[in-house]
């Protein structure tokens, strides 16, 4: 049975880079980026969200196909709404794959330090005008604190401490998807 890892988690907490981290070690799983597949589609830098609404489809479809041919996928994606969750969940869950919900979660305003502290790149940039848009450096916080609101009354989430470094983090991480497969 193949698994669908989904590293949910507020902006600058580190979702991209441990899932970049995981893929390196792990043959065969395909890190199902959104934000990366969203600047595949034209206009991406003017519509950021409605072209997230384009692609979120064609990112579920990719996740059903890997997993069908037996390979994991790694999701570094923050989901604050249990509806667009649970499309990703049921993708996973209702073709007979496992589903791992693992909310990375550093001290208060790390998160926002880190996502105000990484260098610039294209994607970022807009990312960043996104937020600003939404509230800016309250608005990380607030995403930080809903989520981990969410993940307790989801009840399947496993929380992560993201306050370390990231080779911590994502030692972290390994640890609590292998305590997740021994307990099914």
């Amino acid at each position: 049975m193949a698994s669908l890892i989904h590293l949910n988690g507020a902006p600058g907490v580190g979702k991209s880079t441990i899932a970049e981290r995981y893929v390196a070690d792990h043959v065969g799983v395909l890190n199902c980026d959104i934000d990366r597949l969203r600047c595949l589609v034209g206009g991406w830098q003017e519509d950021f969200d409605g072209i997230g609404a384009l692609i979120r489809p064609v990112a579920l479809s990719m996740i059903q196909v890997h997993l069908a041919g037996g390979h994991d996928v790694v999701l570094p994606q923050m989901l604050a709404n249990e509806q667009e969750r649970a499309k990703f969940r049921s993708a996973a869950v209702d073709s007979g794959h496992a589903y791992a919900h693992l909310l990375l979660q550093a001290p208060p305003g790390e998160a926002r330090a880190r996502f105000y502290g990484r260098p610039d790149d294209r994607l970022r940039t807009v990312i960043r005008a996104v937020v600003a848009g939404e509230g800016g450096p309250a608005a990380v916080d607030t995403i930080d604190r809903r989520l981990a609101h969410t993940a307790v009354s989801s009840g399947d989430a496993t929380c992560v401490d993201a306050g370390a470094d990231i080779e911590t983090t994502y030692q972290a991480v390994v640890a609590a998807l292998a305590k997740g497969k021994s307990t099914h």
